[in-house]
């Protein structure tokens, strides 16, 4: 006896996605030409990100170029540079050494008839104290109008001095009016009794 086998009807498959092209090796020829067009890339990607960066930096020295041109005053930049600050921030050409010495245009200037406390060099606490409200005192003084330096005397102790006015005003009196200087008589004021 025979069986009969029975059949089923499978579908039918599609081709295999599998290449079955035979690999190329590209010849030496063409491997050189890729490498060309790769270095031909690389150079217009550099070219092109360094122009990009060019174009950032001027379009920001534009910006901060306008920024900075809208806000300056060349009067209040010449009332800055004039102002006088303490000589210890080192900033600016005009300052207080202490409270009787400036410097104006850093050329040091003695004023004229005044003597006063020592910051640098005082002998105790109490007159370095002194020397920093004096030295305040006179950069307030300084700042309150156009100062006027004159020219350099040899006063009657044989120091150089100049006599320096605030606005047509001796600001040695206004500093010996205020307290914190003295008028000066040749000896050096004993500030720690």
């Amino acid at each position: 006896m025979q069986s009969k086998i029975r059949r089923k009807n499978f579908p039918v498959r599609p081709p295999s996605r599998i290449r079955r092209d035979p690999v190329r090796v590209p010849t030496e020829a063409e491997l050189k030409q890729a490498e060309l067009n790769k270095r031909e890339r690389e150079k217009w990607r550099t070219a092109g990100g360094l122009a990009l960066f060019g174009v950032g930096i001027a379009a920001a020295a534009v910006a901060i170029g306008a920024v900075t041109y809208s806000h300056y005053d060349p009067a209040e930049a010449a009332a800055k540079a004039a102002r006088f600050r303490q000589c210890y921030t080192g900033i600016g050409d005009n300052c207080v050494l202490d409270g009787d010495t400036i410097y104006v245009q850093r050329e040091k200037v003695e004023i004229a008839g005044i003597e006063a406390p020592l910051i640098k060099g005082a002998e105790c606490g109490d007159e370095r104290s002194r020397g920093i409200t004096a030295a305040v005192r006179l950069a307030d003084l300084l700042n309150g109008g156009q100062v006027t330096v004159g020219d350099p005397i040899t006063d009657q102790h044989g120091r150089v001095v100049r006599k320096v006015d605030v606005d047509g005003k001796d600001v040695g009196k206004a500093m010996i009016s205020a307290g914190v200087v003295r008028t000066y008589s040749g000896e050096k004021h004993d500030y720690c009794r």
